[in-house]
């Protein structure tokens, strides 16, 4: 196929399974998650339009969509969205992608906490992505969130107008420039040491924000600047959520464990099986 050519929806997609065929980080998924949301159609309406010729100015943005797939770059950037807990989403190369797993902690959060008004801090909120789920699935919490990265701060609250949802913002090192209590504080925070990225995909390390990604000490750094300043910044039955790398429930325990003698570290794998969450209980 060239450019030219009118071409159906079932035959761009088949064009696409072709040239990713020879990529081991691409798979259709991909392909199917670019049709739906360059061209807002769900997938119901796709199978609906399988015979339906392309429109030029279409075929052209997909072809383009699909070079820059092959490139590396992730297919939520090239359409500058993302889904996550039944919300879409802005992401840019300046936020995390937010993952599927992530969506296991909000989950924890919400069966563990009720609808009583609570009040709610998201420490390194990237693209929002919890607080915004937290926010639209418990609408009298009054949320917080924070990310020491300006232009994150930026996209999250465009998605926040974007949902419905009103989150206060603030730019802070951790607890750097916070000085309240919470009832509730979870943080996805950048966790992954240099020396992993054997383990990842070739596309996160080329596409996402180190900022966002990596942690000095073994990965470890953030854990230990939360835990030093967590009890002093939760109520007195407050609880704190932590996303963690899979290698790393033993030595997130030990570092809470020891900033907090008189609180309960609760471990939690994912529906995987893998080390995924961490609760600290005051």
């Amino acid at each position: 196929m060239n450019n030219q050519e009118n071409v159906t929806y079932f035959e761009a997609r088949k064009w696409a399974s072709f040239r990713i065929k020879e990529s081991n980080d691409i798979d259709m998924y991909d392909v199917d998650f670019l049709l739906e949301k360059l061209f807002k159609m769900s997938a119901t309406d796709l199978l609906i339009h399988y015979h339906t010729q392309m429109p030029d100015k279409q075929w052209q943005v997909f072809q383009d969509a699909i070079g820059q797939l092959l490139k590396g770059v992730p297919p939520q950037y090239i359409v500058g969205e993302a889904d996550f807990y039944g919300l879409s989403l802005k992401v840019t190369p300046d936020v995390l992608i937010p993952r599927v797993e992530t969506e296991e902690l909000v989950d924890w959060i919400l069966a563990e906490n009720s609808d009583s008004e609570l009040k709610v801090l998201d420490i390194g909120t990237g693209s929002g992505a919890i607080a915004i789920a937290l926010k639209h699935s418990r609408p009298h919490w009054q949320v917080f969130a924070s990310d020491i990265s300006l232009p994150a701060i930026e996209v999250a609250r465009q998605n926040a107008i974007a949902n419905h949802t009103a989150i206060h913002f603030m730019a802070s090192d951790v607890f750097a420039a916070i000085d309240e209590s919470f009832d509730v504080i979870v943080s996805n925070p950048p966790y992954i040491a240099k020396d992993e990225q054997t383990y990842m995909d070739a596309s996160v390390i080329k596409s996402e924000p180190d900022l966002a990604l990596y942690a000095k000490d073994q990965g470890l750094a953030i854990y230990k600047q939360i835990a030093a300043d967590a009890e002093s910044h939760l109520t007195s039955k407050g609880r704190l959520y932590l996303e963690i790398g899979f290698q790393q429930q033993s030595a997130v325990t030990e570092i809470f464990q020891a900033a907090m003698p008189n609180a309960r570290v609760i471990a939690k794998h994912d529906v995987s099986g893998h080390q995924r969450m961490i609760q600290v209980k005051k």
